[in-house]
């Protein structure tokens, strides 16, 4: 019984943060879709892909079906109130960029490590797992981007996909190793979250094709 209450109290810790990566990723497509003048529906509409694109990706590739973002309600419900929230409070939520970098960062990390998992509890090998764990945390962001007319962040200098893509990896090494439960998981998403921030502290950047 207490095994079993030890995985319930797991799963609902994993529940909890799948739910503040999707608010906060709404948050950045909703801000990015007002950024472009967008209505109430486009900005919830903007949000909702932004937060649950590449949890859907995910479901889909590894045969999850319907996707959870469709199955449980409260994906969907964070993400539109999320959404919605930084619609109505932009403009006082334009001054806090800084807490707002350290969140989507946060759910960088949070996405990478629960993408990767899900991956590898669905029997996808190592390097498919790797692949579909980045997926999931740059997914939303590409289709925010691509929604929006931008040339998606992911792909230009910015170290984003391969700190997630790093991280992934990461955690796969470590589920191969039988070092699996809460701490491995955190410690994993926080290690994600700190290379995400010292890349933006340093202005560290991809190298590029000099023309």
């Amino acid at each position: 019984m207490q095994g079993d209450l030890r995985s319930d109290d797991a799963l609902s810790g994993l529940l909890v943060g799948d739910l503040v990566g999707v608010a906060v990723f709404a948050a950045s497509g909703a801000s990015a879709a007002i950024a472009k003048r967008l209505d109430l529906f486009g900005v919830a509409f903007v949000g909702f892909v932004a937060a649950l694109g590449g949890g859907i990706l995910r479901d889909l590739v590894i045969g999850a079906v319907p996707p959870l973002a469709f199955a449980d309600w409260r994906y969907a419900v964070t993400a539109v109130t999320a959404s919605v929230a930084v619609f109505w409070l932009h403009p006082q939520l334009s001054r806090l960029r800084r807490a707002v970098l350290l969140l989507d960062a946060a759910g960088l990390g949070l996405f990478t490590v629960t993408g990767t998992l899900k991956a590898l509890d669905a029997n996808v090998p190592p390097v498919g797992a790797c692949l579909i764990g980045m997926i999931t945390a740059i997914g939303g962001g590409l289709a925010r981007d691509l929604l929006t007319g931008e040339i998606p962040v992911v792909l230009q200098r910015d170290i984003y996909a391969v700190a997630a893509l790093g991280g992934a990896i990461l955690i796969t090494i470590v589920h191969g190793l039988g070092l699996v439960g809460p701490i491995p998981t955190v410690a994993a998403a926080v290690l994600i979250t700190g290379v995400r921030l010292l890349a933006l502290y340093r202005r560290w950047s991809a190298p590029i094709a000099v023309p």
